[in-house]
């Protein structure tokens, strides 16, 4: 079948942002106050540790547990007197009035390949489970819809670093035009771009690159004029001079380059700051080196290509350790930190049991308990919230569900709690489902 340049044009507006931006800009049209940001630039940066990370090799360590439960990992006293975390965190621990850590998160329903529960705060948003498990909106579509961008110009909500399309939510019953942007060269904007000239992209470009490519080839060809007010709207938006600096990373000074380091996880972390700082409200990076279930599904050094705890997750913490609190400081002293909400979490814990699936340094799904940090926001930190037994394996006090965690994020970013969307049915759902604000937190 042969394509016109026309439909590939369109196509790529369609998939340039992993979005139908002429949609949205309708849809806005249509409603005045649809997307409309609150009176504060607020801003939630996730780090999704895609995969499952081993809560007791991380934040929720067992150092008076037999050897097959505790791991390979020795305790480090933080900040915080009394409290002590994996040895291979020593950023963290040093940084530990900053943060909080919940040992207490409720996994169960969890799953990943793909991965929605946590990241819509719905526990009937398991694709595996439920036929209708995709169609529950990410957090950041709702905050897209609900919310919109802290300032024109840029998307509201943006995922970075994305290896598989399972490692994120999407919009779900909200409609295409509020899936995220991809912010990076994997997705539908080098797809795109690749379709309207494969030699011209040939390897692989910056983002800045591809989208005044795609513009230049659009103003040459005539073309603009042919899109309607709309799709003009969204061109702009993604080419225009707000998107192409933010994303722009040779515009940050040399030595804040240097203080994140070289690493594509680090790199990545910077460019969250900028966008959070040019005003996208909601950014996802899919921290995994890989598609398949994501670089932290440690299940053994038999099970390829994960690897066990001390191969396949010990390589992992001192980049993510660096990685978070770098960032954390960064925000702070640019005056950011308040406005910002850094979470830190993947889809589940890791059995307590060490050894598991025939390995002798892995550690299976557990979507009974996960560990999670904070920081930011304006909340309150320097804490620890909840507890596991002593064995790690269940939890012992103060469980978090997926929707206090949602409602806790829509509290930051001024989203009122009872809001609803429509299914495809007409049917009114509420974005929280049987969840509150944190109190610890929110105080």
């Amino acid at each position: 079948m042969v394509v016109g340049r026309r439909s590939l044009l369109k196509a790529s507006l369609a998939g340039m942002a992993g979005v139908s931006l002429p949609g949205l800009l309708r849809a806005r049209a249509g409603d005045p106050a649809a997307g409309r940001p609150s009176g504060s630039p607020r801003s939630v940066i996730l780090l999704w540790m895609t995969g499952g990370p081993s809560h007791i090799d991380t934040w929720d360590v067992k150092p008076d547990a037999p050897m097959e439960i505790r791991g390979p990992f020795k305790p480090l006293r933080t900040k915080l007197p009394g409290v002590v975390i994996c040895e291979h965190l020593p950023k963290q621990a040093a940084l530990m009035d900053k943060l909080t850590i919940i040992r207490s998160v409720d996994a169960r329903l969890s799953n990943h390949e793909p991965t929605h529960v946590f990241q819509t705060g719905s526990l009937e948003a398991d694709p595996r489970t439920n036929p209708n498990g995709d169609k529950y909106p990410a957090l950041g579509s709702i905050t897209a819809k609900l919310r919109g961008s802290n300032r024109s110009g840029v998307p509201a909500y943006v995922v970075l670093n994305l290896k598989d399309r399972s490692h994120v939510a999407w919009g779900g019953w909200l409609g295409h035009q509020h899936d995220p942007f991809l912010g990076s060269n994997v997705g539908p904007l080098l797809t795109a771009q690749e379709a309207l000239s494969r030699d011209r992209v040939h390897g692989r470009l910056s983002l800045r690159r591809q989208l005044e490519r795609l513009r230049g080839d659009l103003d040459q060809s005539g073309s603009m004029a042919s899109l309607d007010a709309f799709e003009a709207r969204a061109v702009e938006m993604l080419t225009g001079p707000a998107a192409r600096e933010a994303f722009d990373l040779s515009r940050e000074p040399e030595k804040v380059r240097d203080l994140y380091g070289p690493h594509e996880w680090c790199r990545q972390a910077l460019l969250a700051r900028r966008l959070v700082e040019a005003g996208v409200a909601f950014v996802t990076i899919d921290l995994s080196n890989h598609s398949a279930s994501g670089t932290w599904d440690t299940h053994g050094d038999n099970i390829p290509p994960y690897g066990g705890i001390s191969s396949g997750l010990k390589p992992l913490l001192p980049v993510f350790d660096h990685l978070l609190t770098t960032l954390v400081t960064d925000l702070e002293s640019r005056g950011l930190l308040d406005q910002t909400l850094v979470i830190a979490m993947g889809e589940f814990g890791r059995t307590p049991r060490i050894g598991t699936q025939g390995s002798t340094d892995g550690r299976d799904h557990w979507p009974v308990v996960l560990s999670m940090t904070l920081a930011g926001g304006g909340f309150r930190h320097g804490q620890v919230i909840g507890a596991t037994d002593s064995h790690g394996a269940f939890i012992k006090e103060r469980p978090v569900t997926p929707g206090d965690l949602a409602a806790t994020i829509y509290h930051h970013l001024g989203v009122p709690l009872d809001a609803t969307y429509l299914d495809h049915q007409g049917r009114p759902r509420f974005i929280v489902e049987h969840g509150e604000p944190i109190r610890e937190l929110v105080g």
